[in-house]
């Protein structure tokens, strides 16, 4: 890096002798003109080369996080499904709620055992918010009716009616009732 900045840094300097040698030999006016061009041209090519060391560490530091997105993240969230804390179970429901926008992440997460691990961590919550993130990550993953199909093979119905409900907490409700009509619906579906 330092001999391409040594290198871009003698062009420079020799752009600017000759351009000061044949400036002597016109008048002031041109001698404007080229210095303006000069300061033009300076400005661009520096442009270019700041901008070239931006992408090349933003590419790098992409490369070098990459790894650590998607299905590893997935892992570590069920992973955070499985620890005592309440604190790590609502974290690892809230990022599984994030990562289920279509029928393959949610496949996925129901495969690496996402869904079980919320079914228990439901049945199992003492506190609200616990629990609100569980019907969350349920909600968003039943979305999919294969994922449904799999709740409710997994015993998930009657952990929801189970599920005490909440006087200070209204989305609790709202994420229970959206949850039974949607295991109603696929019963409609599943006996027509």
């Amino acid at each position: 890096m330092r001999a391409i900045a040594a290198q871009f840094s003698n062009y420079l300097c020799r752009r600017r002798v000759t351009i000061n040698q044949q400036s002597r030999n016109f008048s002031s006016s041109n001698s404007k003109d080229e210095h303006l061009l000069l300061e033009h041209e300076v400005e661009r090519k520096f442009g270019w080369l700041s901008k070239s060391i931006f992408f090349g560490s933003a590419l790098y530091a992409g490369y070098q996080f990459f790894p650590y997105m998607g299905e590893n993240l997935m892992h570590q969230s069920v992973s955070l499904l499985r620890v005592k804390d309440p604190l790590f179970k609502r974290m690892g429901a809230s990022r599984l709620a994030r990562f289920a926008k279509d029928d393959g992440s949610r496949m996925k997460i129901v495969e690496l055992g996402g869904g079980k691990e919320l079914i228990n961590m439901l049945s199992t919550a003492k506190d609200d918010r616990t629990r609100k993130a569980a019907l969350n990550a349920l909600s968003q993953l039943s979305q999919s009716d294969e994922v449904l199909a799999s709740l409710y093979r997994a015993g998930a119905i009657s952990v929801i009616r189970s599920a005490p409900s909440s006087l200070e907490d209204a989305d609790i409700e709202k994420f229970k009732s959206s949850l039974m009509k949607r295991f109603q619906d696929l019963k409609y579906d599943v006996s027509s």
